[in-house]
């Protein structure tokens, strides 16, 4: 979750260009639109495959649970007495 919220930072940082002229004391911050736009779809793409990657994972642990457990029937009788009485098989 804290990547999330530093992305954008990284996603701008990745795409600002500094020049720093010591001659003349100054320093230059360019950001290049394309970059950020680059960068933003890369990072959108990354998540849907780790969203997907996570999906496929759960879907074929919940196969693997269900081939282990298998049905499981149980069979509860009730008396008038208030007594149970229960059979697994």
């Amino acid at each position: 979750m804290r990547i999330l919220i530093a992305l954008p930072l990284l996603i701008t940082a990745a795409a600002c260009n500094v020049n720093s002229d010591s001659e003349n004391d100054t320093m230059t911050l360019e950001y290049n639109q394309d970059r950020i736009e680059d960068a933003a779809s890369d990072a959108a793409n990354t998540a849907g495959d780790v969203a997907s990657s996570i999906g496929n994972v759960a879907a074929s642990t919940g196969r693997a649970i269900g081939n282990e457990v298998g049905d499981i029937d149980v069979d509860v009788t009730r008396n008038r007495d208030g007594n149970e009485s229960g059979n697994a098989q």
